[in-house]
C-alpha cells in the first residue's frame, strides 16, 4: 500500500536530529515501510526542538528502502506561539499543495492534526482525488490558543482566530475519519466535524520503541551521566524530566519542590532535561539548587541512561482541557523504562490511568507542597516504588508497545483504504 504521512514538527532522521528519539509519525514511518509499504513522510526542513534548519530548500531523504522523506521549507520560527509560526505552516502548506499533484497518488494520506493547515491541503487533495484522508488528533489547534488570552479579551481572540477555526472544522469535517491519542481527542475531532461518531473513528496511544539505540551510544552517555555526577552515589534518588521548556509545562512547580527539597536536606535530585522559549527563566529560578541538574537537549541513548538511573518520570501537565484528555509522550517513554509516573493536575486521563493501574502518582496543579508529599512517600517506600514500577513496565507493555500499537494502526489504515462495507473488519485490541 502506498500511504503518506502529513506530519510538521517531530525529530527528522538528518543531522544532529539522527540521535533523537522519533515521535509518532517518525516511529510510524519506520515501522509502515519495514512492513513493505510505500510510505512517504511530508515533514519540514525546520527542526521544531533545536529552533533551526536542517536544510534551506526543499530536500528528499531516502534513509532506508520503502521510505521517502520530503522536507518542505517554511522558514522557520524562534518562538512556539508566534505569527512566525503561522507564516511557517501556511508556506508549507502551499509547497505540499504544490507538490503533492506532481508525485504518485497514494491509497491513504494520514495527516496530523497540527498543522491545520497542511491537514486542510490534505482534506482538498483527498476529495479531488478520491483518496481517503486520515486526520490525527495531536493537539487541539485553535481552540488552545484562547486559553492564552486574558478572560476579557476572549471573545476577541476568538474573532482574531475565526480563519483557523473555519480551517479546522472544514479539515475535519472533510476527512474520511478521525484518529487521536486518546478517545477525548477522537470526540473533539468528531465534533468539530460536526457529525455523529462512526466505528471509524478510533484512538491509538503514542507507541514507544525501546531499545533503538547502540551499545557505543549507551557507553557514551553512561559515561556523560558520570560526569555530571548523575549516578547511585552522588545522587541516590533521582527524579527526571525530558521535554520543551515552553508555556506548556508547569516546572516552576517542580524547581519550587526542588527549593523545599534541599531546605529538608532530602536526597532526591532533579535532573530536567530539554531546551525551550523558558529555558533562562527556568535557570534563573534553579539558581543556588544543588539538587536540580539542567544538561540542556539530550539524545535518545542519554534519555535511555538517564531513566535506568532514575526513580521517577515527572509530567508536570497544565490544568488546561486539552491535556486533561491526554495521555503524552512523556508519560509513555517512562513507563517503557519502568518508571512511575509522577503528574499533574490530579484529575483527567492520566491521572485516572496511574491511579488505575498503579503506575505513579498525580499532585494538585501548582502546589509543590502535594509534589514533595508524592515523591517523599516514594522515596522513603522503596518496595512501593518497586511495586509501581513493576506496574508501569506491564502497562506499557500492554498498552503502548510500538509494534502492538503499530500494528494494530496498519490493520486500520489497510481497512479504510480499502473499506468495502459500512463496518470495520475485526481489529487489535489495545486493552
Amino acid at each position: 500500500m502506498r500511504i503518506w504521512l502529513v506530519t510538521i514538527g517531530e525529530p527528522v532522521p538528518v543531522g544532529e536530529a539522527l540521535g533523537d528519539r522519533p515521535h509518532r509519525a517518525g516511529a510510524l514511518a519506520r515501522y509502515l515501510s519495514d512492513q513493505g509499504h510505500d510510505v512517504t513522510w511530508w515533514t519540514s526542513t525546520f527542526d521544531h526542538f533545536r529552533k533551526r534548519h536542517w536544510s534551506l530548500r526543499d530536500t528528499l531523504l531516502e534513509p532506508q528502502p520503502n521510505l521517502r522523506i520530503r522536507l518542505l521549507h517554511g522558514g522557520g520560527y524562534s518562538r512556539n506561539v508566534s505569527w512566525a509560526r503561522i507564516r511557517d505552516h501556511q508556506r508549507i502548506a502551499a509547497r505540499f499543495a504544490r507538490q503533492c499533484r506532481t508525485v504518485a497518488r497514494p491509497d491513504l494520506i494520514v495527516a496530523s492534526l497540527p498543522s491545520l493547515e497542511l491537514c486542510d491541503e490534505s482534506v482538498r487533495f483527498g476529495r479531488e482525488t478520491d483518496v481517503p484522508v486520515l486526520l490525527d488528533m495531536r493537539d487541539m489547534w485553535p481552540d488552545i490558543f484562547l486559553d492564552l488570552a486574558p478572560g476579557p479579551l476572549r471573545p476577541l481572540a476568538a474573532l482574531a482566530l475565526g480563519h483557523f477555526f473555519r480551517l479546522g472544522r472544514r479539515a475535519c469535517a472533510g476527512a474520511s475519519a478521525i484518529m487521536g491519542v486518546t478517545e477525548s481527542f477522537v470526540e473533539w475531532g468528531v465534533n468539530k466535524a460536526a457529525r455523529q461518531r462512526t466505528a471509524w473513528d478510533r484512538s491509538f496511544p503514542f507507541g514507544y520503541q525501546r531499545g533503538a539505540v547502540t551499545e557505543s551510544a549507551l557507553a557514551a552517555a553512561a559515561r556523560t551521566w558520570d560526569a555530571r555526577g548523575i549516578d547511585s552515589v552522588r545522587t541516590p534518588w533521582v527524579a527526571c524530566f525530558f521535554g520543551t521548556f515552553g508555556r506548556q509545562l508547569d516546572l516552576t512547580t517542580v524547581l519550587a519542590a526542588a527549593q523545599i527539597l534541599q531546605s529538608k536536606n532530602s536526597p532526591i535530585h532533579f535532573v530536567l532535561c530539554g531546551t525551550g522559549d523558558r529555558w533562562n527563566d527556568y535557570r534563573r529560578q534553579a539558581e543556588g539548587l544543588a539538587n536540580v541538574t539542567m544538561p540542556g537537549w539530550v539524545d535518545a541513548a542519554a534519555i535511555q541512561t538517564l531513566m535506568a538511573r532514575s526513580h521517577v518520570g515527572l509530567d508536570p501537565l497544565p490544568q488546561r482541557f486539552d491535556f486533561l484528555g491526554h495521555i503524552n509522550n512523556k508519560a509513555v517513554e517512562y513507563l517503557s523504562a519502568g518508571l512511575p509516573v509522577i503528574s499533574s493536575p490530579d484529575r483527567g486521563t492520566l491521572a485516572e490511568l496511574l491511579a488505575e493501574h498503579q503506575a505513579g502518582g498525580s499532585y494538585r496543579f501548582g502546589d509543590p507542597g502535594a509534589l514533595v508529599a508524592v515523591l517523599e512517600r516514594l522515596q522513603a517506600d522503596p518496595a512501593r516504588r518497586n511495586r509501581m514500577a513493576d506496574s508501569a513496565l506491564h502497562l506499557f507493555e500492554e498498552r503502548f508497545e510500538a509494534n502492538r500499537v503499530h500494528a494494530a494502526m496498519e490493520n486500520y489504515f489497510i481497512e479504510l483504504a480499502f473499506r468495502t462495507g459500512q463496518t470495520p473488519a475485526r481489529e487489535l485490541s489495545l486493552t
